[in-house]
């Protein structure tokens, strides 16, 4: 599976686990407190105040986390 910037954080989250600390670590969401996981990692990121670049590194480093698993 290829992670985009488009992808919705529930399908994010079911298809790689370990996802939720990877986000947890940037400060997106907090997905082990209860908060909501709608929208698309790009709307997540926007809504804590990163840039475009910054969700592209998102990117990659989430296809890094894929490959692993």
């Amino acid at each position: 599976m290829k992670i985009t910037k488009e992808i919705e954080i529930e399908d994010l989250v079911n298809s790689i686990p370990k996802s939720v600390s990877y986000l947890m670590e940037q400060g997106i969401r907090c997905l082990r407190c209860g908060e909501p996981i709608w929208g698309t990692l790009e709307e997540a990121a926007k809504e804590k105040g990163f840039n475009e670049e910054q969700i592209e590194k998102f990117v990659v480093e989430l296809n890094n986390l894929a490959d692993v698993n």
